[in-house]
């Protein structure tokens, strides 16, 4: 996506363009709430007032010619998101979901022992009980000691001494910093923490570390014959949150792609590569555990069509994370 085509930035974006908008809109006072990189009815609200003090058709969307108003003539911008790697945008959009916040803020997770794991951080909530945090912490330290000190400044020696302790100890010290009944990690530590988060030193660490978890997906992809980057983005969110496609159902899938080929092609504009994402989504929300099969279908179907609502979300993939329908691979 370039900007010059149909960029525009609308109910439901994220990200930071969006909180430029918000921040261009604060310091005109036409916007009052808070500066989350999350359009909402706010947002447009105060877009729709600035677009009708500027003249401008006021449809509460920021297209072309409204950035240019707001930004002394600027041309605007695609998403900063759309310029990274595929395994990037996978973690990304799947720690949206996760954490129900846009990119960077996924990337700055923050839970603390409301499960008896002590402290979950980061996109995909990697945790201290189950000793899946320690790691991404101590390669942190390892490449940028200098920049995780100049987060946690006085702190910076606790929390290293910290990841050398036994786990009984580590999740002692995690549930001293946090109040013990909304599990909300105390200041400074709350913010040092989400600071951290916002570092694209630890996001590139984060996305290393779910490169298996990538590699898997993409196998899936080839093995499921979808080769586009939405079908990857569908199965790394399989991979995180189902735990991969389960045996017994990929018979079914199959299965099922057959009866699509001998009933011709799909309805209306969908391709047969969204038909087959939309039968793999379904399948795989079905074999989940009966509680939560509303949500996952809700949440999977959302990637196989480009678009949905999730939590109360609104996700368009192409717009706001830049994963479209070209291929992933060859």
């Amino acid at each position: 996506m370039t900007a010059t085509s149909m960029t525009a930035y609308l109910l439901g974006s994220q990200g930071a363009e969006v909180l430029q908008i918000q921040q261009r809109l604060s310091a005109l006072q036409l916007y009052a709430g808070p500066a989350d990189g999350s359009y909402g009815g706010g947002t447009e609200a105060a877009v729709r007032a600035f677009q009708q003090s500027s003249g401008l058709t006021a449809d509460g969307q920021v297209g072309p010619q409204t950035w240019a108003a707001l930004f002394g003539g600027a041309a605007i911008p695609p998403p900063a998101i759309a310029a990274q790697g595929l395994d990037y945008k996978c973690l990304a959009l799947t720690g949206a979901f996760e954490t129900n916040q846009p990119p960077p803020e996924c990337f700055a997770g923050l839970c603390g022992d409301f499960d008896g794991q002590g402290i979950s951080f980061g996109a995909v909530q990697w945790n201290l009980g189950q000793g899946t945090l320690q790691p991404l912490l101590l390669e942190m330290n390892q490449l940028h000691a200098d920049v995780l000190g100049q987060i946690f400044g006085t702190n910076y020696t606790t929390l290293v001494a910290m990841l050398g302790e036994p786990r009984d100890a580590q999740l002692a010290w995690a549930r001293s910093i946090q109040d013990p009944v909304k599990h909300a990690l105390f200041e400074p530590w709350q913010g040092q923490f989400k600071s951290l988060g916002r570092r694209p030193e630890f996001q590139d660490i984060q996305t290393k570390h779910v490169s298996g978890l990538f590699q898997l997906a993409m196998a899936q992809c080839t093995a499921f014959d979808v080769r586009s980057q939405r079908a990857a983005a569908l199965m790394f969110d399989i991979q995180v949150q189902n735990g991969g496609v389960k045996t017994l159902v990929k018979p079914l899938i199959l299965s099922d792609f057959q009866q699509l080929e001998q009933s011709g092609p799909p309805a209306g504009d969908v391709s047969i590569e969204v038909a087959r994402l939309r039968i793999i989504a379904t399948r795989v929300a079905a074999s989940a555990d009966p509680r939560w099969i509303s949500d996952v279908q809700t949440r999977k179907l959302a990637i196989a069509n480009g678009q949905g609502t999730v939590h109360g979300i609104n996700f368009i993939l192409e717009d706001q994370y830049g994963i479209t329908l070209d291929p992933a691979f060859n």
